[in-house]
This record gives C-alpha cells, sequence and structure tokens, in this order.
C-alpha cells in the first residue's frame, strides 16, 4: 500500500505546499475548519496520522511507532509520494514533534513548521516544567489501560478546555474512542513518556509556535524553553483556550498562520533578491 493510501492523504489547491498533520486520537477532519481558507493560495495536503483513525489503523505497526520516530518517517513518506517541495508541515500537539524529527531528517524537503501546541516532554525534570509529574501520567495510563472508554470521555475536557464548546468535545471523546484499543494504550504511551527536548537543539528551520491560553497540556513554561533552545522560532500567544485552536478558535489560528506565510515568502523573496 502506497503512503497516499495508508495515511488517507487528501489534497486540494494549487501553490506551496501545506501539510497538516493532526494530534493524537484524531483525524484530518479536524482541520475542516482551517485547511480550506488555504486552498486558493496553497496546495493543501491533508493526512491521517497512524493509528488514530478507522481509516488509519492498519497503518499503525507497534515496532515502527514505538517511537515518534516512526511517525517522522511516515510525514517523510507522505511528501516524498506526494512529490511535496518547500513545504510548510503544519502541526498539532504531538505531531508536532514528529515534525521536528522528520525536519531534522530531511530538511530539504520543508520550508517551515507551524507547531500548535507543542510539547517536546511532558514530564517535570528539575527546573523544566513539562505540566506532569510521572506519577500523573501512570495515573493517566492506567485508567486508560482499565477503561478505554471512561478515559476517553474524562481526557477529552480536559485537552478541548472546559470553556469551549460541549460539541467539541463531545467529538474528540468519540474520536479517541474509535481509536483501537491496543494502539490508543500504546500510542499514548508513546505520547506522554517521550522526550524530544534534544532534538530542539541545533534547528535553524523557521517555525512558528502557536501557544495557547490555560493549556493543561502545555504550559506557559514550555514557549519559553523552546524558544531559548531554537532562536529561529517565533512564538505567538493565542487568545485560545485549551489545547486545540484549530477546532476551538478557527479563526485567529487561520490569521496567525496566514501572517506567518506571507512574512515567509516576504523574507524568501528578499534572500532571493541579495542571491542568498
Amino acid at each position: 500500500m502506497s503512503a497516499l493510501s495508508r495515511h488517507n492523504v487528501r489534497q486540494a489547491g494549487h501553490g506551496r505546499p501545506l501539510l497538516f498533520s493532526h494530534g493524537y486520537g484524531c483525524s484530518q477532519d479536524v482541520w475542516r475548519f482551517v485547511a480550506p481558507a488555504f486552498e486558493a493560495t496553497h496546495r493543501v495536503v491533508l493526512m491521517d496520522v497512524a493509528g488514530c483513525s478507522p481509516a488509519s489503523h492498519e497503518a499503525y505497526d507497534m515496532a515502527r511507532h514505538a517511537t515518534l520516530h516512526g511517525h517522522a518517517q511516515d510525514i517523510i513518506s507522505v511528501c516524498e509520494a506526494a512529490q511535496l517541495k518547500g513545504t510548510v508541515l503544519v502541526a498539532h500537539s504531538v505531531s508536532t514533534m514528529s515534525a521536528v524529527l522528520a525536519a531534522r531528517k530531511r530538511p530539504d524537503l520543508f520550508s517551515a513548521l507551524v507547531l500548535l501546541a507543542p510539547s517536546p516532554s511532558y514530564l517535570n525534570d528539575g527546573v523544566y516544567r513539562g505540566g506532569f509529574e510521572r506519577h500523573d501520567i501512570d495515573d493517566l495510563l492506567h485508567v486508560l489501560e482499565a477503561n478505554h472508554f471512561k478515559w476517553a470521555r474524562m481526557m477529552a475536557p480536559v485537552v478541548m478546555g472546559e470553556e469551549n464548546s460541549q460539541a467539541l468535545t463531545d467529538e474528540l471523546a468519540d474520536s479517541f474512542c474509535n481509536m483501537d484499543e491496543a494502539v490508543a494504550k500504546h500510542f499514548a504511551q508513546v505520547t506522554f513518556l517521550s522526550d524530544h527536548r534534544l532534538d530542539l537543539e541545533g534547528l535553524s528551520i523557521p517555525a512558528l509556535m502557536m501557544q495557547c491560553t490555560r493549556d493543561a497540556l502545555a504550559p506557559p513554561f514550555i514557549g519559553h524553553y523552546m524558544q531559548s533552545c531554537w532562536p529561529q522560532l517565533q512564538v505567538t500567544q493565542l487568545q485560545a483556550t485549551g489545547h486545540c485552536p484549530h477546532m476551538s478558535a478557527p479563526q485567529e489560528t487561520i490569521e496567525v498562520l496566514r501572517t506567518f506565510l506571507a512574512h515567509r515568502l516576504s523574507s524568501e523573496s528578499i534572500e532571493a533578491s541579495h542571491g542568498c
């Protein structure tokens, strides 16, 4: 099966490619409020992350996806199969670190990264404040192991943010529930226990980070930390609350992304005129 089929790739529009990669337990459908706004100016490419949607269950391999490096290779495979060049990779939540790994491995494929609510590590470690103690993560994983559906209903309002639409929270919970139980447990462990802080060091690719207000999964410390590691990273504080601004605050997300893309095109034109 080709990478395009494995990840249920859908494309629309023409121009500089925008590849959208969603977070844990969702599908490409979560971009429905944002992606269409760019079809007039960009080649919009949507993919399903392995194991998250019913369409991508068979794409998940316990060995390949035992780390986020497997998901990073999936992104690279989609870019190669779709013949994407100069791609701006837009990623959410756990996919942000897959995006970082993909850009480190194949910098020739990407012109910029856009990271929504990223975190290189969810665990507190000395002065580093990822937001969770190890026992917090162990408790979350224990609930998931014991009752997948209870975990989904418990986590959805935490992820979406209690201030946001109940309909969106219910949609997220349903999406979590639709995951294969074994995959849900495995991918959750990979997500919450991964540590990619060292992978931020030495990055030179231009990037935008959208940081949400009152995000239970990515506290304010994360933005300061990531920018200290990655000078080319622009951090924008959104008014949006929760962990899913592309769903709860799509217009704000569109405006910030559009401004970043316009700035990147302008910068590239100046660099080209100076022979850089």
